[in-house]
């Protein structure tokens, strides 16, 4: 099983200078040196509802992360298609791409918070059919010249983007069950239009907004699916992101006390403790090598975990008393 990480990218009320260059370019370092990929989360506006801070532009800061590596994979842990022109992205991909030296992961997903879609001028309803739309632009955009689109939202004539990749990056599909919230969009099952999105990526990955058993219940639904769409699901990557703050302990009550802090100052207060503890990895180290074990047997093999704090022990914490135990 291959682990990676979200960046820290927090855009912090009082964030300076210092915790940005921690945040991105020593975070960054020192995932690279144990291996570990990097990956980016994307929201426009401070959603309040789910969140109690933003984050830094994601594809401005994997650009960064990219001049302080060398060897990880960077990805986009999803990037909020909507809100993108697709031309302006598929330049901004191939630039990265070839700056990274073909290290770019596409991670894709429709995204969630009304007032994002409603600050460029979309409709949160139309939020599928333009995840479709710019998805395919895109994919055609970097793998062809002198490409003509017309889609109900996105058109234009005889565009051709330079430098084009040697190869089109990875895509990588989110989406699945989230536990209800009356304010915004999402459900409690996986949508059909979201399965076929998901048949047609390399990777699936599973968000961290719903229970553990909804994760695995999608997983089987999702295989289900491409199976019967003449796709052997074995070609298919199962992915999972989740947030975390790791605690050096086997005290749970200990860990819980000091992930709550960490979480509420990330997360805010919208949501109850409880119900962070479902969405999200928390407790002792041994309650979250269990967690985690739980979801490898049931398929996935690439976690990407996402420290709510940018604290580089974080990493640590990860690369010697997680890690090591799912290495053979």
């Amino acid at each position: 099983m291959k682990f990676a990480l979200w960046i820290p990218s927090y855009a912090w009320p009082d964030l300076t200078h210092t915790q940005a260059r921690r945040a991105v370019k020593e975070f960054a370092r020192k995932a690279d040196g144990l291996g570990l990929d990097l990956w980016v989360i994307d929201h426009l506006l401070h959603a309040p509802g789910l969140y109690g801070v933003s984050w830094l532009e994601p594809m401005t800061v994997l650009s960064v992360a990219a001049g302080c590596t060398e060897r990880v994979k960077l990805g986009t842990g999803i990037l909020v298609l909507p809100l993108r022109n697709p031309v302006l992205l598929a330049k901004e991909i191939a630039t990265l791409d070839a700056l990274s030296e073909g290290r770019f992961v596409f991670g894709v997903g429709p995204g969630w918070y009304p007032g994002e879609y409603t600050a460029v001028g979309n409709r949160i309803e139309e939020r599928g059919q333009r995840t479709d739309e710019v998805l395919a632009a895109v994919r055609r955009l970097l793998t062809e010249e002198r490409v003509t689109f017309r889609g109900q939202y996105y058109q234009f004539e005889d565009v051709t983007i330079e430098p084009r990749p040697p190869a089109m990056p990875e895509v990588w599909v989110s989406g699945g069950a989230r536990i209800p919230d009356p304010e915004y969009h999402d459900k409690s099952a996986i949508a059909r239009s979201v399965l076929k999105r998901i048949a047609g990526a390399d990777g699936w990955l599973s968000r961290c907004s719903g229970k553990q058993e909804w994760v695995k219940n999608d997983w089987e639904v999702i295989t289900d699916f491409v199976r019967a769409n003449g796709r052997d699901p074995a070609t298919l990557r199962f992915g999972h992101t989740n947030f975390i703050h790791l605690v050096d302990t086997n005290d749970r009550e200990l860990a819980l006390r000091e992930q709550r802090r960490a979480f509420e100052q990330t997360m805010g207060t919208h949501r109850s403790f409880e119900h962070l503890q479902e969405c999200y990895m928390m407790g002792s180290i041994d309650d979250l090598v269990a967690r985690i074990d739980d979801l490898r047997q049931a398929g996935m093999e690439y976690l990407v975990l996402g420290p709510v704090s940018d604290d580089l022990e974080q990493i640590d914490i990860l690369a010697e008393r997680i890690i090591p135990r799912f290495q053979s």
